[in-house]
């Protein structure tokens, strides 16, 4: 088994859901008392939320650069950043590992194809949903990205970083949120992404009948089998 790396707290809240889904993962493959072979690093997000607030990503680049790196010097074989929002300095990251990065919207890309989607909505940050470094890596797969309106990415941003990433679940924000993907199919989305780790702790396939991709999930996944390949 192959050393997992994870580059989390950003936030704490769904890095859990990581080290969940990753050990309960290989625990079902190999059964028995088998656990992950994994080395986290948590970073303090606030310190992390500062730098995009300001738009300093080549500071905040620097920061999970370093971060990354003591993930390699303790010895994992490869490394996630546990959030999807952070994937914006994610070439800087790689570029300074000699270990691979296996990069979220690979992984959801490759998922999506898979099961034959080739058109779907988008939900995340307004940073994940509004600029390049994310859609683009899709689009460059042959996927037709679809967000909400303004005011829609207005609501689910504040949802992540006024509530979600501070551990409060609201019933009427999933009721927002279950809205909001309503109305991407509609515009006619396949499927929808969850494109912030923490949307999986607000809303599931349980809430909808849209299929929803959970892109922690998929992470976690994809990291157990490439650790065990």
């Amino acid at each position: 088994m192959k050393t997992i790396g994870l580059l989390g707290g950003m936030s704490w809240e769904s890095t859990q859901s990581y080290y969940r889904l990753i050990n309960q993962n290989v625990r079902q493959r190999l059964g028995g008392l088998h656990s992950a072979s994994i080395i986290l690093n948590s970073l303090d997000f606030a310190s992390v939320e500062s730098f995009q607030r300001q738009g300093d990503w080549e500071g905040a680049a620097e920061l999970l650069v370093a971060a990354a790196l003591r993930v390699q010097r303790g010895g994992a074989d490869c490394l996630l950043i546990c959030t999807n929002t952070m994937h914006k300095v994610a070439d800087a990251v790689e570029a300074a590992l000699d270990i691979p990065l296996l990069h979220i919207a690979d992984a959801t890309a490759t998922e999506l194809k898979g099961r034959g989607i080739d058109r779907v909505g988008l939900l995340g940050t307004a940073f994940t949903m509004e600029q390049a470094f994310y859609r683009q890596r899709l689009v460059r797969r042959g996927l037709e990205v679809i967000t909400p309106d303004e005011d829609d990415r207005q609501t689910i941003h504040q949802v992540i970083y006024q509530e979600l990433c501070q551990g409060q679940i609201v019933d009427s924000s999933r009721q927002e949120y279950l809205r909001i993907i309503q109305q991407l199919t509609k515009q006619g989305a396949q499927a929808v992404i969850l494109g912030c780790t923490e949307i999986g702790l607000l809303v599931s396939q349980n809430d909808t009948e849209v299929p929803l991709l959970d892109t922690t999930v998929i992470h976690a996944h994809n990291a157990v089998q490439w650790a065990l390949t």
